[in-house]
């Protein structure tokens, strides 16, 4: 199993509308896949037609160790399944800071199920607080969606240093499976200084695949399904789908402890 967190500071970067069509994907392609839905938003759970409100248990109750794995895994479709969240998940930064080695109740609850899966991908809070950190120290690797704008070239710079130190005093291990740019508009130069810049800084740490600005990825969430359902053959779907690929390609490299 190789546990992916998909994670920007920033918010407004596409990060769950990459997390929820990247898993479908990645299931498609017949990789056993399970989404975390670690953002108390609930945007990923919503993201596939479950109403947060009505979820009983899920990735709270499961890092608070009062419910089993398989009691709050719910089954989206083949090889593709979902740790949801509800309303419980909002109190998490301030009722587990009491809690013995509360950066790591995550990957306690992950390693137990770590032989079910290929990958598992989670979505973070765009914050840096106590939720993001397990979600650092849970994962083994990093994925960055920035979008096509100036500010998120100044979270970008800010997550870095956050990954730093989580590095430095941490968990020395933690990799950088790459950026990917998101809502990248091909008549805008803004867009392509952006994509300039972060290959400066990232080189071959960079996707090729670019996600672009579309209507049907801004859509397909109100009806509660992912674009490989809402419309598989729109610029957006076709993007998540070469995405896919060269997430496998990459994660590859990726050297579990």
């Amino acid at each position: 199993m190789k546990i992916i967190s998909v994670v920007n500071q920033k918010g407004g970067t596409g990060k769950t509308t990459t997390v929820v069509n990247l898993v479908s994907y990645v299931a498609r392609l017949g990789k056993r896949v399970l989404l975390v839905d670690l953002d108390p938003q609930a945007n990923a759970t919503s993201g596939f037609g479950l109403n947060p409100r009505e979820v009983e248990a899920g990735i709270y109750e499961l890092m608070s160790a009062t419910v089993e794995a398989k009691n709050v895994i719910k089954e989206i479709r083949a090889n593709l399944y979902l740790l949801p969240t509800n309303e419980n998940l909002a109190g998490a930064n301030i009722e587990l800071v009491d809690t013995e080695n509360r950066e790591f109740k995550l990957l306690e609850a992950l390693q137990k199920i770590s032989n079910n899966y290929d990958y598992v991908i989670i979505d973070t809070p765009p914050s840096l607080g106590l939720l993001t950190i397990n979600s650092l120290l849970a994962a083994d690797a990093l994925l960055i969606p920035v979008q096509a704008e100036y500010y998120a070239l100044e979270g970008l710079g800010q997550l870095m240093n956050t990954v730093g130190l989580i590095k430095s005093n941490l968990k020395p291990e933690l990799d950088i499976l790459g950026a990917v740019l998101t809502m990248y508009d091909d008549r805008s130069r803004l867009s392509k200084e952006v994509w300039e810049e972060l290959y400066k800084n990232f080189g071959n740490r960079i996707f090729r695949t670019i996600i672009p600005r579309n209507i049907k990825l801004a859509e397909a969430p109100s009806f509660g399904q992912s674009i490989l359902e809402y419309d598989p053959r729109s610029k957006g779907a076709k993007a998540y789908s070469r995405l896919a690929k060269e997430f496998i390609s990459l994660s590859k490299q990726i050297k579990n402890p």
